[in-house]
């Protein structure tokens, strides 16, 4: 067997550990698939006899791709909540989905699509699967005492979301003073509200943070009149109405008893597909 063999047989037995951490990392099997093939590049350039801990190599490369990968995308997201035009929606990957359901709840994908990227990182890698914080330092640039305070802010915010839809009525409360709050134009009542890094996503990227996302939703006061809470799709939400059509919906996710992610359907084909009761 020729060394280039052996290498690839080195690396085959650690494939699926690579797929799963980056698939954690980035929500994603085919973007997880392109995570690995690059480590796989990485790792053709260089001499792997010098490698000592070939799986520990691996794992902090592969860290490092899903990192560079989750700041491309939030970068390339970074646009205001009122899109210029609609985009297509993301092609669902069912198998990918129920096997991330299945090995972290529904709960934890939405609120780790909140975290940033370091965040994510220190989590998945030190929670998941149990690499040292000296290791994922290394990744994301900080100290060992500064990775362990990412992971733990990603820690609470996914024990927050754990309970986080047990109490219906609540939710609406928290709806109702969110529609009342944006109806006035009272920023400091949204604020009340949102959790400190809600996210707001519409067809076309995102916005971060509740000083964003409330001057974003406070600007919008003349939509707000014409809204009423509803179930979007089964989530706690709201439905802006026009003449019987609902033109716009709001979908909230819940963490702590504050808004923590907010879906956001804004061209009005879209919305009249969607399933919507009024409440």
């Amino acid at each position: 067997m020729g060394d280039s063999d052996y290498l690839a047989d080195r690396f085959e037995s650690h494939r699926g550990r690579l797929r799963a951490v980056a698939q954690r990392m980035l929500g994603s099997g085919s973007e997880a698939d392109d995570a690995v093939q690059e480590v796989w590049v990485r790792l053709s350039r260089v001499d792997a006899r010098e490698v000592d801990n070939l799986g520990g190599w691996l794992t902090t490369v592969v860290g490092r791709v899903c990192l560079d990968m989750l700041r491309s995308r939030r970068t390339r997201a970074e646009l205001p909540l009122e899109p210029e035009a609609p985009l297509p929606a993301a092609t669902p990957d069912p198998e990918q989905d129920a096997l991330l359901a299945d090995s972290v709840g529904t709960a934890l994908l939405v609120v780790l699509d909140t975290l940033s990227p370091a965040e994510r990182l220190a989590f998945v890698l030190y929670d998941l699967f149990a690499v040292p914080y000296d290791e994922i330092a290394g990744v994301v640039g900080k100290s060992p005492a500064a990775t362990r305070q990412l992971a733990s802010r990603a820690r609470r915010r996914v024990r927050g979301a754990q309970g986080a839809d047990a109490d219906p009525g609540r939710r609406r409360e928290v709806v109702d003073a969110f529609l009342a709050a944006a109806r006035a134009g009272d920023f400091d009542g949204l604020l009340a509200v949102l959790d400190p890094d809600v996210v707001a996503r519409t067809e076309v990227g995102v916005t971060t943070g509740a000083w964003a996302v409330a001057k974003g939703a406070s600007s919008y006061s003349h939509l707000a009149g014409v809204a009423v809470p509803a179930l979007v799709e089964g989530v706690t939400g709201l439905a802006v109405v026009r003449d019987g059509r609902v033109e716009r919906t709001l979908a909230f996710t819940f963490v702590h008893d504050r808004i923590s992610v907010i879906d956001i359907t804004t061209d009005p084909g879209r919305a009249a597909r969607l399933d919507v009761a009024l409440l």
